[in-house]
């Protein structure tokens, strides 16, 4: 029996996007990955057909569906073997917070652009020295008159180079309580006292275009406040369930996708006279993969029907972002041994992948973090 129950509509949606992405995403994939950055012209393509912030309601240009709409982009971007393009960090990371924390005003003036890919969104909380632990932020948001004045700098903010809008995160310098200093604000990259800062060129995800931002005397008007003051940290934690739940689907999807190309290569690759797959070793280790990919897809769609549901489930996206992560690295490499001397070319089918998902054990807190906060709800 399946646990998540996808309608006519939601296969129709895959379809049209499977179909996208073969012809506008695939064939320009590796042009992509040597010019480090992804198109804008692609955003406005998804944007065109609906594929950006499809969970958002008509009201803002959205078809209205649902988080399993959202889970089949997460799934067929990484179904293409490439993880450059950012779409699910805007539209079920980045606009969430829109969505559920903006005013009417802020909605009506941002929201029918996101999902036109008129504009893309960047979220911006990691500093040079604050990655997991918000509290040590120091990038710092002050009054003065009708207007706030940012100033900090961040680092390895996803969309940075393309990104139109950022939601910067800053404290008040005044408040001595680091949980109630920090708000969010909308900063448009137009801005004087802005600067993207340089390209940041990575191990993996070349595409996608990673980058610093620096504030310096950033003067925002009152209103791009997002919320009431000091009110920062508490939208961050009910948000985070949602992006650690994203990482997790990325995670299995990726792994089933390196996991889809690796078992072609051993039944079809013969050594002394026979497939590799007649090798005990080798269908143990598939077995194993196979094993591993099968669990991890069983635990997240269970997740992914809890979430819709509304629940609670910090724990367990918690345990779900560390395993699946940490699932996928494993599979990654073993996969990369099965290709032997092949797998050290670049063109072996699953060396990017193998690249790509190293990293996902790092961001939207690292494994050790999902760890302590497990630990932590569960009262250890």
């Amino acid at each position: 029996m399946e646990i998540l129950k996808y309608t006519e509509k939601h296969k129709q949606f895959r379809e049209r996007l499977r179909s996208f992405f073969e012809t506008e995403v695939t064939p320009h994939i590796e042009q992509w990955e040597k010019d480090h950055i992804v198109p804008r012209e692609v955003w406005k393509k998804m944007g065109d057909e609906k594929f950006l912030c499809p969970a958002l309601s008509a009201e803002y240009g959205g078809i209205g569906g649902d988080f399993l709409h959202s889970t089949i982009v997460i799934e067929e971007i990484s179904r293409t073997n490439h993880s450059g393009l950012g779409a699910p960090l805007h539209s079920d990371i980045v606009v969430p917070y829109v969505e559920a924390f903006a005013s009417e005003e802020q909605k009506q003036k941002y929201l029918p652009g996101c999902v036109s890919g008129d504009i893309i969104t960047a979220i911006a909380m990691t500093e040079p020295d604050a990655g997991s632990d918000l509290a040590s932020m120091t990038t710092t948001a002050e009054e003065d008159g009708d207007s706030f004045i940012i100033n900090g700098s961040k680092t390895f903010i996803t969309n940075g180079i393309n990104s139109d809008l950022v939601i910067v995160a800053a404290k008040d310098p005044n408040e001595k309580n680091p949980h109630q200093a920090l708000s969010l604000f909308f900063v448009e990259s137009v801005t004087p006292g802005f600067e993207k800062g340089k390209h940041l060129v990575k191990m993996g995800l070349h595409s996608q275009d990673t980058s610093e931002m620096f504030f310096s005397k950033c003067r925002i008007p009152r209103e791009n406040r997002i919320g009431k003051a000091g009110s920062g940290f508490v939208m961050l934690m009910e948000k985070l369930q949602q992006e650690r739940l994203i990482v997790a689907i990325m995670a299995v999807a990726s792994a089933e996708c390196i996991l889809e190309r690796t078992i072609p290569f051993c039944k079809n690759t013969v050594v002394s006279g026979k497939p590799l797959t007649r090798s005990q070793a080798v269908q143990f280790a598939l077995v194993e993969l196979s094993t591993e990919v099968k669990l991890g897809r069983t635990f997240l769609d269970k997740l992914i029907a809890d979430h819709m549901e509304g629940g609670q489930i910090i724990v367990e996206t918690s345990m779900a972002k560390y395993w699946t992560t940490d699932m996928v690295t494993r599979v990654a490499d073993r996969c990369v041994d099965l290709f032997g001397e092949y797998g050290i070319l670049e063109k072996c089918p699953v060396i990017r992948g193998w690249r790509d998902v190293r990293v996902m054990s790092i961001f939207a807190g690292t494994n050790e973090i999902m760890k302590q906060i497990a630990a932590k709800f569960m009262g250890f």
